[in-house]
């Protein structure tokens, strides 16, 4: 099996296609690649040449006398499969195809294509490509690109998945002096694609931020899963094409006209803690900004400007990106009354007036950083009045450095800014030519940091059983394919909102007037009267729905007509549905899913009823979804603030009630990989409850069973399987179960119940303070490729943790690192050993080869659980290595 990091950090390159030929893709790739001659070995291939450049030519890779870690490919379409036939057998790690005439080119080569991906699968080699740039790593001087231009190194690592933008944009980056880490162009993806880049820099020690040009995502839970890796730690921009593009699929309910793929998209990148972009120069103007200690903490803004023109500019930007003019505070105001000319202009924007020598800018700069209503402040200068250009930017300098509160400067005019713009780019403060992408950088800023809060805040429990009764409704849908029906009725599709504790209108199927009758004595009036039909979508496109029944000589009346009328439309009855009216709705919501191509099932929330696709206010969130989550995508809304706040007569809702709901709602979508499209619509709310009154299911045609229980979703949700009960060997019960994001306090408290030695043996150090941070990164957890089970236990009503082992899956998914901690007082109990079993369990499910844990010397108690568990012990510099086996 290739390794990408050997392929990205060789030590041996064969170049396939080498030559002299003056402007061809072969010289000038040839020419890349001895530029770091002096670092690596390179063997050009050419079976019609005997020497390249001065270097001896062999006719084929098979001759290569070496191990080959990268094989660099620029030969015709045709004879790639050959090649990389070759390149198996040599045992190389990983190949950058160039060539292009694969699937872009048509049938003949997309047969190519597939040829080419049998051999990868085969040989297990790594691809990069086809139809690509290839790639540069300028901090170890590799230029495996089919590129005339060589960035310097940096610290930002580049992706796009266009060659030609690709290339566009490297020779823009080069003239604007921004180094880079790496570059890499991944063309048509067979192989390689976004999450194994990710994957790989999210551990490379010259990167501190990713940018990336992308078109189609590629293996999206691989995207996903590195995404949310390594998002807290570097920052992830991308520039999405394909904004506009519409679906000309027809959509069977409101919820498949709403949602479109690229705000699925938009969606996604930020429950990852990603940040979008719109623009090419918004990629490198945010990279160089976002791995910055001063993200603003809102996006309430000061502006200073010495012109009233570019200050008025300013604050039309902030109101068109969705940000905030800060409203100064009176102690703000009284301290500027007395620096500033009478005639300023006594709010924000601050009007320093064209005389504001630098002196005055320090002073404003230092009141309004004072200002707990400010967030952040944009510096406007225009070269006019007193102060000097150069003069002010080093006093700015001077101030950010003291300063955590972000700082955004606009040098507006030529050459004579070019000078202290220079001198802020050297002191990472952000500058621009304009007020507008200032502005637009700053709220970028903003959405980024509010992306990571969004992965590290602790949601509240909620009274939620993970394993509802469901196996009763997997018949439903079984039954339903059977007999050829995709879309199930109302009064089936009750039942699954039943199962999840989903409130909803008391309800009941009828097949006869007098059934009716009965029903509604049952609920009580008013009522409703539904048609019931597996062959009808909306039951409002053939009238099949009658309301303010409020007598049963109306109701028999209704029930009449309503038969009569569908009769006349050749469509046949299942039933009728007999609903309590609910009367004086005070707000109408849709709370629906669907899949998406890309991320599979997708949640939406937002306004609903009839007008649901004009109202268009929605918002959308991956499942599985926690307390956090349902109100982030309720906070997205439009109609959050009269659901939070109240509108008018109508009062506020019962928020966390709702949030529930769409928590219970995201575990059906969840446990259901058959639906296609799940819709309440209208979720009421009436008198502070709330009532799903109308509920419609679609089934995934294209479904077919398999072994993972959950094809449908991009982020793995809790598994709740791995939850056991267990007996120390004193009879104490207790829990064994995966960690989760509400746990944050419980593992405070048991942290901190440690006793020094214990804590130093787990975390290397004694630790006597743990942020929120480092407890989010404990209990927030990407399940497919971490988890943690603890031991729980029930101490007079109260829950307490008194164990915790954890396995750490490596990016290549081959090995995993372990780890175990027990509370002192249970120690020697068996639980250690019940743990560490149960890790190992896991780690062989998910198919690894290897676990090791890295054990203190003095750590003598856990060295010999180790080895009676069957790992081998060995020892590296002042560490103990404790390594299992799992493949033989």
């Amino acid at each position: 099996m290739g390794k990408i990091e050997n392929m990205f950090n060789p030590k041996t390159v064969a170049f396939i296609g080498a030559t002299e030929k003056e402007g061809s893709i072969g010289q000038q790739i040839m020419k890349n690649l001895l530029l770091g001659k002096e670092k690596r070995v390179i063997y050009p291939i050419n079976p019609n040449k005997k020497f390249v450049m001065g270097m001896k030519c062999l006719p084929s890779i098979l001759d290569v006398p070496e191990h080959v870690d990268l094989a660099v490919i620029a030969t015709p379409a045709k004879t790639i499969p050959k090649i990389i036939d070759e390149c198996g057998q040599k045992g190389v790690d990983g190949a950058v195809i160039i060539s292009a005439g694969f699937r872009e080119a048509g049938v003949e080569g997309a047969e190519l294509e597939k040829e080419v991906k049998k051999l990868q699968e085969k040989y297990g080699i790594r691809i990069l490509g086809p139809n690509c740039l290839g790639f540069i790593r300028p901090h170890i001087a590799l230029n495996a690109a089919f590129s005339r231009v060589t960035p310097e190194p940096g610290e930002i690592a580049f992706i796009s998945q266009s060659a030609a933008l690709g290339s566009a944009m490297l020779d823009w980056a080069v003239s604007a002096k921004i180094g880079f880490s790496m570059f890499a162009s991944l063309g048509l993806m067979l192989d390689i694609d976004f999450g194994d880049l990710i994957n790989y820099l999210g551990e490379d020690p010259y990167t501190r931020s990713i940018i990336i040009y992308m078109e189609s995502i590629g293996s999206t839970k691989k995207f996903v899963s590195a995404a949310r890796s390594f998002a807290r730690t570097k920052p992830i921009i991308i520039l999405k094409s394909g904004k506009y593009a519409e679906s000309a699929k027809a959509v069977q309910s409101h919820i498949g006209a709403l949602a479109g793929s690229f705000k699925v998209y938009d969606a996604a990148f930020k429950r990852l803690g990603l940040l979008r972009v719109d623009e090419i120069e918004d990629l490198f103007n945010c990279a160089s900004v976002l791995s910055s200690r001063n993200l603003p903490k809102g996006a309430r803004i000061a502006i200073i400007t010495n012109a009233g023109g570019p200050g008025v500019m300013a604050s039309d930007a902030i109101i068109d990106y969705g940000g905030e003019l800060a409203e100064l505070s009176k102690e703000s105001i009284d301290a500027l009354e007395k620096i500033l000319p009478a005639y300023w202009s006594k709010g924000n924007p601050i009007d320093i007036m064209e005389e504001a020598n630098a002196e005055r800018y320090e002073k404003v700069l230092n009141i309004c950083l004072s200002d707990p209503n400010v967030d952040g402040i944009i510096v406007i200068y225009t070269p006019q009045g007193a102060a000097q250009s150069i003069e002010l930017a080093k006093k700015i300098v001077e101030i950010a450095k003291k300063r955590i509160k972000p700082i955004l400067t606009v040098w507006m005019g030529g050459d004579e800014a070019e000078e202290a713009r220079k001198l802020f780019y050297a002191n990472s403060i952000p500058t621009y030519h304009t007020p507008e992408k200032a502005v637009k950088t700053y709220m970028y800023m903003y959405n980024y940091k509010r992306n990571l809060e969004l992965l590290y805040e602790t949601p509240e429990e909620l009274p939620i059983d993970f394993s509802p009764p469901k196996n009763h409704l997997k018949l439903i849908i079984k039954r339903a394919i059977m007999e050829g029906k995709f879309i199930l009725t109302e009064d089936e599709a009750d039942k699954f909102l039943d199962a999840y504790r989903i409130p909803k209108a008391e309800a009941y199927l009828v097949k006869s007037e007098d059934e009716a009758v009965e029903a509604a004595l049952k609920i009580g009036y008013p009522i409703v009267l539904k048609v019931i039909s597996s062959k009808i979508i909306h039951k409002s496109d053939v009238d099949g729905v009658v309301l303010n029944i409020d007598s049963e000589e109306k109701l028999r009346n209704e029930y009449k007509k309503l038969f009569e009328k569908m009769k006349s439309l050749n469509i046949e009855l299942e039933g009728v549905y007999i609903q309590k009216m609910i009367e004086k709705i005070d707000y109408e919501l849709i709370l629906g899913a669907k899949k998406d191509k890309d991320f599979g099932a997708i949640i939406i929330f937002g306004q609903g009823g009839k007008n649901v696709e004009c109202i268009n206010d929605f918002s959308i969130g991956l499942p599985p979804l926690n307390q956090t989550l349902a109100r982030r995508i309720m906070e997205e809304t439009k109609i959050y603030k009269a659901l939070s706040k109240g509108l008018r007569e109508k009062p506020p809702v019962n928020m966390r009630s709702l949030e529930e709901i769409i928590v219970r709602f995201s575990n059906l979508v969840a446990d259901f990989p058959e639906i296609a499209e799940i819709e309440i619509n209208p979720l009421a709310i009436s008198k502070n409850n709330i009532y799903a009154l109308d509920s419609r299911i679609i089934i995934d045609r294209g479904f077919i069973e398999e072994a993972n229980p959950y094809p449908h979703l991009v982020i793995f949700p809790y598994p709740t399987k791995y939850v056991t009960p267990w007996k120390l060997k004193n009879g104490t019960e207790v829990i064994l179960r995966p960690i989760r994001p509400e746990d944050e306090q419980l593992e405070l408290e048991f942290i901190k119940g440690l006793s020094k030695e214990t804590c130093r043996f787990r975390f290397f150090r004694v630790i006597k303070e743990f942020s929120h941070l480092d407890l989010a990164k404990f209990c927030n957890i990407d399940y497919d490729r971490e988890i943690a089970i603890i031991a729980e236990l029930n101490e007079e009503g109260k829950k307490r943790e008194i164990g915790a082992a954890r396995l750490i899956l490596e990016p290549n998914g081959k090995r995993g690192e372990i780890a175990v901690v027990v509370a002192d007082e249970y120690q020697r109990k068996g639980l250690g050993t019940k743990l560490i079993d149960m890790i190992i369990g896991i780690a062989e499910e998910k198919n690894l080869e290897t676990i090791y844990g890295i054990i203190m010397p003095e750590n003598e108690a856990i060295i010999q659980l180790c080895k009676k568990m069957g790992f081998k012990i060995s020892k590296e510099n002042d560490e103990v290595i404790a390594t299992l086996n799992l493949k033989s």
